[in-house]
């Protein structure tokens, strides 16, 4: 099995990526302010993840593309995976997240230092 390069690995309990590791000391460490989010499901760990590193002072970007969901349902209602994560994604935008797509976001790291 081949394994990719990568910083750190950080497992995770909870549907938020901070609670409970040691996630936002590592990031403070090594000088990142800003936090990417891409994944699965959208209403869950995206979701909380990008609210709780609104909480703790970073900038969140939310990829709409590299997210996603699927249909709930249960004693509370119905929701498609369409709806969920729209609604999702106009929630972040509203106060949380800036969201893009991510050929929009690659051409804004594109642009960085221009």
């Amino acid at each position: 099995m081949e394994v990719r390069k990568r910083a750190i690995v950080i497992e995770k309990t909870l549907p938020g990526s901070f609670t409970g590791t040691i996630l936002d000391a590592w990031l403070k460490e090594n000088g990142i302010d800003t936090l990417v989010i891409v994944g699965y499901m959208s209403q869950m760990c995206c979701d909380t993840t990008a609210r709780q590193a609104v909480h703790l002072g970073y900038q969140v970007e939310f990829l709409s593309d590299a997210t996603g969901t699927l249909d709930f349902s249960n004693q509370a209602g119905k929701v498609s995976a369409e709806e969920l994560h729209r609604a999702t994604l106009v929630t972040q935008q509203f106060r949380f997240s800036k969201v893009l797509t991510t050929e929009a976001w690659i051409g804004s790291l594109n642009s960085v230092g221009k």
